[in-house]
């Protein structure tokens, strides 16, 4: 084991995920599945979701007051699962507070400015290079006491320029690049370039694998990207067979049920358990979404009787759902439909919209979702100059608005006053000029540290 506390993180969390383009069912389960392996098994589990969350299930988690799960578009390890936040120092504070900080860290000590920006790290190689440098020339200095050399700033000894990383930028994204630099430890900085972290080249040559359960499919093509990557432990699903190989053998049910939240529910009813109101209901729903209200052809006698089942958990005193019945809440969550872009363009670039410092710019991007990216047609004008009342308002280089088509999953991306840099985005540039993101859908996780990225260069 690696002397000091650098060392890999273990990978014992598990995610379980629907699938691309969710459905109240997929989230629903993976939900339900989550609460059911933490509750009976005592496995720290997570829900995920593969892509947006449409409309539908926006009102199902919104009346049950349920957050949406984190958004896990592949299973392809990230900066993150190797970062570590080590102790800091700022760059005025003696090269002896430093060794104190490197020497229970295995040989990094981070050098901080007071805004929370990197400044530089020290470590045993920066150490001698600024010890040789500073007596070779100078004879003065060949007197002085080890003590006398550990009063000198931090900022003296510490290498600059190291490069810098978002925690979901994909780790095989950059690493041919990394492997050809000469630096051995990275930054791990959030959207306003802060210190989250340290990272070292040996981890990143290989990462931990996260460990993944499927839930409402099991085609690798429905599935989240990257999923070779991760360790498969189980798949749970009502459809037809199209599963991947494995390199283990795995847990894998799939049954004749209307829907993935039947065989959730049945396995929390198996176990003795009662599933708590919020969770039933969202369980509930993803079951009468899936067979329409228990019509659908798909529709069994085992997805009818944990309906009722899941109605006694739900509608409780209390609950969200109290006076519901299985008839009114399937109904509510049948007419939930998507909404369309019917704000004014003003209100739009503002409702949901970050604004973000990075590179020497100061900008916002703003997002909104739609049920079909090309209805914005005419619309591309006006929300441009609600783009430009905004830079003005807000005092920003540039500003971006991600129109989100949570059917399709992917985005259009409408830029004014974008730098040179953002000419790279690697997105298919349209006639309008906007630009179509495949299967982009998180400006957090999947647009912003691009950008980023391209502004850091």
């Amino acid at each position: 084991m690696e002397k000091g506390i650098y060392r890999k993180k273990s990978s014992e969390q598990i995610y379980v995920t629907g699938h691309i383009n969710p459905d109240t069912d997929s989230i629903a389960s993976a939900v339900g599945y989550a609460w059911l392996l933490n509750e009976r098994d005592g496995e720290p589990t997570m829900p995920t979701r593969a892509g947006a969350i449409n409309m539908q299930t926006s009102f199902v988690l919104r009346t049950l007051g349920i957050e949406p799960p984190l958004l896990m578009t592949d299973a392809s390890p990230r900066f993150e699962s190797v970062m570590r936040r080590l102790d800091v120092v700022t760059p005025e504070k003696s090269l002896n507070e430093a060794w104190t900080i490197l020497s229970r860290t295995g040989g990094i000590a981070p050098v901080v400015n007071d805004d929370g920006t990197p400044y530089g790290m020290v470590t045993g190689s920066s150490m001698f290079d600024f010890l040789r440098k500073i007596i070779g020339p100078h004879p003065k200095f060949r007197d002085m006491t080890i003590s006398e050399m550990l009063d000198i700033q931090c900022r003296e000894a510490a290498t600059r320029n190291i490069p810098k990383f978002q925690p979901q930028t994909r780790i095989k994204d950059v690493i041919n690049r990394l492997l050809r630099q000469e630096f051995n430890e990275y930054w791990v900085v959030d959207e306003n370039n802060r210190y989250l972290g340290i990272t070292r080249q040996r981890d990143i040559v290989n990462p931990p694998r996260i460990k993944v359960i499927l839930v409402d499919h099991n085609e690798p093509q429905q599935s989240i990207a990257s999923l070779e990557e991760a360790d498969l432990l189980e798949i749970l699903d009502h459809h037809r067979l199209g599963n991947q190989s494995t390199h283990n053998p795995i847990k894998f049910t799939v049954d004749i049920v209307g829907s993935t939240s039947t065989l959730v529910s049945e396995q929390i009813s198996e176990a003795g358990l009662s599933a708590p109101p919020d969770i039933a209901g969202l369980l509930l729903a993803g079951l009468l979404s899936d067979t329409l209200i228990l019509t659908s052809p798909t529709t069994t006698l085992r997805d009818k009787a944990i309906a009722d089942v899941l109605a006694r958990w739900a509608f409780v005193p209390g609950s969200p759902l109290e006076n519901e019945t299985i008839q009114t809440w399937g109904e509510q969550i049948v007419r939930a439909g998507a909404g369309l872009l019917t704000q004014e363009p003003e209100l739009i670039v503002r409702t949901d919209m970050k604004v973000y410092e990075n590179g020497g710019y100061n900008f916002a991007i703003a997002q909104v979702e739609t049920t079909d990216l090309y209805q914005i047609g005419d619309y591309v004008g006006p929300l441009r100059q609600a783009l430009v009342g905004l830079i003005k308002e807000k005092g920003l280089d540039f500003a971006g608005l991600m129109v989100t088509d949570v059917v399709e999953g992917s985005s259009r991306l409408i830029f004014e006053d974008a730098p040179p840099a953002l000419d790279e985005l690697p997105y298919e540039p349209l006639p309008d000029g906007t630009e179509l993101a495949v299967g982009v859908v998180s400006r957090k996780k999947q647009l912003l540290p691009i950008i980023l990225s391209l502004l850091e260069v």
